[in-house]
């Protein structure tokens, strides 16, 4: 039967929520190896081996909000706090630039002192330089009006992952914070047109197959650009510093869904599958991820941004971790590409956009600093 409802989620690229909780309530460890292969043809299909690569720079760890699960809380007196200055966000891109990078990704908590203003000055300092390349941004709940004004300074995408599904669980996980609110920013970020990523933990305290089944419900019917989706990992500083964190074993069987479920997604291997398993972004790729998130922070703050307990690539400079992941890609099988890697619907709807991405593709010879 599990086998079954697999063999359906690949053809079809849909299951009921009542086929999706009996398949994870009955996966057995040969249901999970068939899962996985069929998730990777999936991929080959739309993406081929090709993993994409985003510049991350985590630019500020202040964050209003007090999400019991977060390292960056607002609660937590023994975060060392920084920003990185428009100068220091201008250091980090041009060195990406050499580094080949086509994408940059701003995250950060959420921080009242970057406002409109000084997020479209960085936004505009970013595609003044930078014109072809993608701005993603993470900057967590903002207004109708501040998304708009971010997208029409030119910033493309912007990842925001909705956590949970499931409001009672979100609640808990969020004091203060609304369940309907964060869904309804989801909302508005597709209707003012950027590439929206959502996203979820996998192993959180209280959380039941019935749970991550409506996460997967939800991404389903929000038809997100990407879908960022990791372990959950405790924090020392936090109210559930003491709790299990997340497997790689399940986390790795929700991405292989997600890529069922929308062939067409984004879907990164990310640093906290790393942090749990030597080689779990190399699993995660094999589970149907195609974009990975080297560091492009100054060392000199990479620690500073602790989301989790055992970060990984906390040290390196930007090409090493560069070097570092493009090996590992490579050596799980699969190709770097150096594009601005968009979403394979949204290219369809905007060639000429992506024709100018063709046109300036920057192929890996020779581009990395020593």
């Amino acid at each position: 039967m599990v086998k079954e409802i697999i063999d359906k989620l690949y053809l079809e690229n849909n299951g009921t929520k009542e086929e999706l909780n009996f398949l994870l309530d009955n996966l057995t460890d040969e249901d999970k190896k068939y899962l996985i292969q069929k998730a990777h043809e999936t991929r080959m299909k739309t993406y081929g081996d090709k993993v994409y690569l985003r510049g991350l720079i985590e630019f500020t760890n202040y964050c209003k909000r007090n999400c019991v699960y977060c390292g960056i809380r607002r609660s937590n007196k023994n975060a060392d706090r920084y920003r990185l200055t428009l100068e220091d966000i201008e250091e980090c891109i041009d060195i990406g630039d050499r580094l080949g990078y086509k994408t940059y990704v701003l995250q950060g908590g959420e921080d009242d002192y970057y406002t409109d203003e000084r997020m479209i000055e960085i936004i505009k300092m970013i595609k003044r330089k930078y014109p072809n390349n993608a701005i993603t941004l993470s900057l967590g709940e903002r207004s109708y009006e501040s998304y708009k004004k971010m997208f029409e300074a030119g910033a493309d995408r912007y990842l925001l992952r909705h956590e949970t599904a499931t409001k009672e669980l979100y609640e808990k996980l969020h004091p203060g914070a609304s369940f309907e609110n964060r869904q309804q920013c989801l909302q508005n970020l597709k209707e003012i047109g950027y590439q929206v990523g959502a996203g979820f933990m996998v192993g959180l305290p209280g959380q039941t197959n019935k749970d991550l089944v409506n996460d997967l419900i939800f991404v389903k019917e929000l038809e997100p650009a990407m879908v960022g989706l990791g372990p959950f990992i405790p924090h020392k500083d936090t109210p559930l510093k003491d709790e299990k964190g997340g497997s790689l074993e399940m986390t790795t069987t929700m991405l292989a869904l997600v890529r069922l479920l929308l062939p067409d997604v984004l879907l990164p291997a990310t640093t906290a599958l790393g942090s749990i398993d030597p080689t779990g972004r190399e699993k995660g790729i094999k589970a149907g991820g195609n974009v990975v998130m080297p560091n492009l922070s100054p060392t000199s703050v990479r620690d500073k941004y602790s989301l989790y307990d055992g970060k990984i690539c906390t040290g390196d400079e930007a090409a090493e971790c560069r070097n570092c992941i493009e090996g590992r890609i490579n050596r799980a099988g699969f190709k770097v590409e150096i594009t601005r890697g968009d979403n394979i619907a949204w290219r369809g709807k905007n060639k000429d956009i992506f024709a100018k991405d063709v046109d300036k593709k920057i192929r890996t010879e020779n581009i990395f600093l020593r």
